[in-house]
């Protein structure tokens, strides 16, 4: 979406109507679904409004973040799991130097995807009710 159609999805004024003329479909290898399209697919699908629908979408972002900052594993069916892992410190080196280097421990966040995503991924047939995580 451009900046224009995200201006009218907000519900700000001002856009020149060949400002919200649909843009040619990219190429699926370099493109990318942000919270905008996500927030259009609502729309479209379920017939809220667009400044609700991106309230919404939001709202469910929000949601699975604070999840995950508290710590907790996000499992969505037929689609995957996101899971925050704790890394301890370790001693690292530096390739070029060889320089030993201290890394600080952290969380990382990893997903997973079910079977079931990997084999739409893969263009395989879903089986009903198949949602085991290998």
């Amino acid at each position: 979406m451009t900046k224009s159609e995200t201006m009218a999805a907000a519900g700000e004024p001002g856009l020149l109507a060949a400002e919200n003329r649909p843009q040619a479909p990219q190429p699926a290898a370099s493109r990318t679904v942000t919270r905008v399209d996500l927030a259009e697919a609502v729309y479209r699908c379920v017939g809220l409004s667009r400044k609700e629908s991106a309230l919404l979408v939001q709202a469910v972002l929000d949601e699975l973040a604070d999840a995950l900052i508290d710590g907790e594993s996000v499992k969505l069916s037929s689609f995957g799991r996101f899971v925050v892992r704790e890394k301890p410190e370790r001693v690292g080196r530096n390739p070029k130097t060889g320089i030993s280097v201290p890394i600080t421990q952290r969380r990382v966040l990893s997903f997973k995807p079910s079977s079931v995503l990997k084999a739409r991924i893969n263009g395989h047939a879903v089986v009903p009710g198949e949602d085991t995580e290998d």
